[in-house]
C-alpha cells in the first residue's frame, strides 16, 4: 500500500525502526491517529510471515506455502501491510502475500504480522510484474489488490510504472475465473489511465465514497491523503469471462502504455506517505 519503488526511505527508517520498542501483548497500535488492525498476541503466539525466497522455477505452491488449501489473496504493493494484515485478520480463511520492493516497509509488516500470530499471512520482497508473470500459476489466485502503485513524474522512468496493459493481462490470468481486482491511487492522471485500460480486461465499477470496512483508509498512504483532503480514487473489477490468455495478451498489446502525465506538483505527498 504505497509505492513500490523510489520512495524516500527517511520516514521509514525513523517511523519503522525496527529499534522501537516491543508493543505489549494485547495493545492496539494506532498509525496516524487510526487503529492499526489486529492486537499483539502474547509471543508464544507469535507467527513467521516472511516469504524469503522465490521458487528456483515454477510457481508458488500456495497449499504447501500455507500448510491448506484456501483462497489467496495478493497485494501487489503493500507497503507496511495496512490493508493485507486487517484482511487476514478479519478472514481468517482466506490466505494472503503481501509484496514490495522496499525491504524496510516489508521487515516491518512481517514484524507486525508475526506479533498478531497470523497463520495465514506472508510477505515477501519481490516487484509486482514479476510476482504476477514469473510466480503465480494461471487461475490460482481470488484476489489482486493494488494500492498507490508509483506514478512516476520523470519522463525518463514512466517506463517503470506498473499498471501497464501486459500486467493486467497477467493479473486476469492469474485470477480464478470472476476473480476481483482491486486498484486504488491519489494521482488523477494515473486514474484516468486506469479507466481506460482496466476495463478491457475486467468488469470494473468505480467506487464512490469510502471503503466501508475502513473509511478512515485502508492503507498508510489513503490516511495521509484523506487527512490533506485530497481525492482518492478506487475501483473493483471481475476477472472477464471466456477471455483467454492469449487473447487477454493479444489485446494487451493493441493498447497504449501508460505515458500519462503524472503532475509533478503531487511529489510532496509522496515525501510522507
Amino acid at each position: 500500500m504505497g509505492y513500490l519503488v523510489d520512495k524516500s526511505l527517511g520516514h521509514y527508517n525513523s517511523a519503522m525502526s525496527d529499534q522501537q520498542p516491543p508493543t505489549p501483548s494485547g495493545q492496539l497500535e494506532r498509525e496516524f491517529g487510526v487503529p492499526f488492525p489486529g492486537v499483539v498476541v502474547d509471543p508464544a503466539r507469535w507467527t513467521q510471515t516472511a516469504l524469503k525466497a522465490m521458487p528456483e522455477t515454477g510457481h508458488l505452491d500456495f497449499p504447501t506455502l500455507f500448510g491448506r488449501t484456501a483462497p489467496v489473496v495478493l497485494d501487489v504493493g503493500c507497503g507496511n501491510g495496512r490493508f493485507l494484515i486487517g484482511s487476514a485478520v478479519a478472514r481468517p480463511t482466506y490466505d494472503h502475500l503481501g509484496i514490495d520492493t522496499l525491504p524496510v516497509v516489508i521487515r516491518y509488516a512481517r514484524k507486525r504480522g508475526n506479533q498478531r500470530g497470523l497463520p495465514n499471512l506472508k510477505f515477501a520482497v519481490l516487484g509486482g510484474s514479476e510476482l504476477v508473470d514469473r510466480y503465480v500459476a494461471p487461475a490460482s489466485v481470488a484476489e489482486v489488490h493494488c494500492y498507490h502503485p508509483q506514478p512516476y513524474y520523470d519522463p525518463a522512468q514512466v517506463g517503470k510504472r506498473l499498471v501497464t496493459p501486459t500486467f493486467l493481462a497477467h493479473v486476469h490470468r492469474s485470477l480464478v475465473p470472476g476473480g476481483l481486482f482491486v486498484i486504488q491511487t491519489d494521482n488523477p492522471g494515473y486514474w484516468r489511465y486506469i479507466r481506460a485500460v482496466v476495463p478491457v480486461f475486467f468488469d470494473f465499477t468505480e467506487v464512490k465514497g469510502k471503503w466501508p470496512d475502513a473509511p478512515k483508509g485502508r492503507t498508510r498512504r489513503e490516511i495521509i491523503a484523506t487527512s490533506k483532503k485530497l481525492p482518492v480514487f478506487r475501483g473493483t473489477g471481475l476477472a472477464k469471462a471466456g477471455l483467454s490468455e492469449a487473447d487477454a495478451v493479444a489485446l494487451a498489446e493493441q493498447l497504449p502504455p501508460p505515458t500519462f502525465d503524472a503532475d509533478r506538483r503531487l511529489r510532496e505527498l509522496d515525501r510522507l506517505g
